[in-house]
């Protein structure tokens, strides 16, 4: 009997790391997956998906067993996998060939989290992982994958993360467009707790508002700050805390990559109580003050932003 080569997860799988085209702590691109198949058509019986995973059928045929339900996977056909899902067992053609796009759920975090449609939307895939492109969006999709391709296993540019951070985020906008066209046509009804979890992500999305207590934002939805984070708890696996954390830290990253302000005014700007403060707040969660984090991105550019 073959092992199964899958069995602790996708993401952080070696053979995932010897058989991707490329692969690095946010993406992985895959154009063949020969090296996991069991014999010629039967792939590992069982994965629990720990990424966020996209696979487009280009040629051929393959059969999924996905949460103890059946699908079928056919040409310009596009599967989507969010994580925890689990892969029971799975059977493709000899003649199966796919494109696959794999982030790091650590990267879809910083990139998602705060669509405010993103949860209703999870929930939504993990029911209906299989989405039958029209030519239009198929085409669409492949050339996001070459482009991807090309800018991730071509020559190292200056710029490259800023490129392929734009690129990434066009895909973003571009694959939720395209889901939007099924998705709309089969609404969700909403639970409780997923319409106050959708309220407290879009406050958090408010213009200006840089609030990092619970409280602040469990009184503006009327509700405990305990009750708060037990809803966010369930609907996302982490607390409301954390989830502030990760807004606030993105928005510290991107003011003291592409701000000119000082880290001072930028402190401010960001609501925190001091210098000192933020100095440790960003030592915490970064590992560097926020000079040595500017320092480093302005190495790494080759255009230093002065504080």
């Amino acid at each position: 009997m073959v092992k199964n080569v899958l069995e602790n997860g996708i993401w952080h799988n070696s053979d995932l790391d010897k058989n991707a085209a490329y692969k690095d702590d946010r993406i992985a691109i895959v154009d063949s997956i020969q090296s996991l198949k069991n014999g010629q058509t039967n792939l590992a019986a069982m994965v629990k998906v720990d990424a966020v995973l996209l696979v487009f059928c280009v040629k051929g045929k393959a059969s999924f067993f996905i949460n103890g339900n059946s699908y079928m996977l056919h040409p310009n056909d596009l599967m989507i996998c969010v994580p925890n899902i689990v892969f029971e067992k799975s059977m493709i053609s000899i003649d199966f060939e796919m494109r696959a796009v794999i982030l790091s759920p650590e990267y879809m975090k910083s990139m998602v989290l705060f669509e405010c449609s993103s949860w209703s939307f999870r929930s939504f895939v993990e029911q209906h992982p299989v989405f039958s492109l029209n030519n239009d969006e198929a085409r669409l999709f492949k050339q996001y994958y070459n482009l991807l391709y090309e800018k991730l296993t071509g020559t190292p540019r200056k710029h490259q993360k800023e490129l392929f951070d734009a690129l990434l985020e066009m895909f973003h906008y571009d694959f939720y467009d395209t889901m939007e066209r099924f998705y709309n046509e089969n609404p969700k009804t909403f639970s409780s707790s997923e319409v106050l979890f959708r309220n407290f992500l879009e406050l958090l999305n408010v213009p200006g508002n840089n609030c990092r207590k619970v409280a602040f934002y469990a009184d503006k939805l009327h509700v405990s700050p305990k009750y708060l984070s037990a809803v966010c708890k369930e609907v996302s696996g982490q607390t409301a805390f954390e989830l502030i954390n990760q807004y606030v830290l993105k928005n510290v990253k991107y003011m003291l990559q592409w701000s000119p302000k000082s880290i001072k005014e930028i402190a401010m700007e960001l609501d925190f109580p001091n210098l000192s403060f933020f100095g440790k707040y960003v030592k915490r969660y970064l590992g560097v003050s926020p000079k040595q984090y500017r320092e480093q991105l302005s190495s790494d550019t080759s255009s230093k932003i002065s504080d």
